[in-house]
């Protein structure tokens, strides 16, 4: 496995062994809370590491191992081709632009709402990546278990936490913050180190 994605999957089971050993501590200080939460560390706007910060924590086991395997499965590859600092920029411009696109809509709705805990935003950064270095790539998502090309299935997954996110049809999870994390993986392959076609020259 290559050293940065590694190295994030250290990290983030880290985060969530602290998490389990501190309680609510770490959520108060380190996940991203909407602004109107209630004091100034359950404030993004106050607490500025939240915007990162947030991506290193998880809800459960299962969150943590979800969102590790597509770390693993898109991450690995990916930095295969573009190489770790290219890689760790389009993993954290996701985390960073998700919380930005998460506060955003809570923001114009006025719900404030739960904090943000997790690494999706970044891994779907990098899921966008993937798709589009290696767009013919079969994916075999959990649902429906249909082998597809990675281009794909990136566009589904768009669809689907746009629908999902607008309606408000499945509560309790973030689908701004993903729809964030796509606009940040395409912003550094269009214009990470050279432009969309930088990967094939081995930069």
């Amino acid at each position: 496995m290559p050293a940065f994605t590694q190295a994030l999957i250290i990290a983030n089971v880290v985060g969530f062994v602290l998490q389990q050993l501190l309680g609510d501590p770490m959520l108060q200080w380190f996940a991203l809370w909407p602004p109107g939460a209630g004091g100034w560390v359950n404030s993004s706007l106050l607490a500025p590491w939240q915007w990162l910060s947030y991506s290193f924590l998880h809800g459960s086991v299962m969150h943590l191992a979800f969102n590790m395997l597509g770390l693993w499965m898109f991450g690995g590859d990916l930095e295969r081709v573009w190489g770790p600092r290219r890689v760790a920029l389009a993993y954290f411009a996701s985390v960073f632009l998700g919380a930005g696109a998460q506060l955003l809509v809570a923001g114009v709705l006025g719900n404030g709402g739960p904090p943000v805990i997790g690494a999706s935003a970044g891994v779907f950064g990098l899921l966008l990546g993937f798709a589009l270095v290696f767009p013919e790539r079969r994916i075999m998502p959990l649902f429906p278990p249909i082998p597809m090309p990675a281009r794909i299935f990136v566009v589904l997954y768009a669809v689907l936490e746009l629908i999902l996110g607008v309606t408000g049809s499945q509560a309790g999870i973030a689908h701004f913050a993903h729809l964030g994390g796509l606009l940040g993986g395409w912003l550094v392959y269009r214009f990470g180190r050279g432009g969309p076609g930088s990967w094939r020259r081995g930069r």
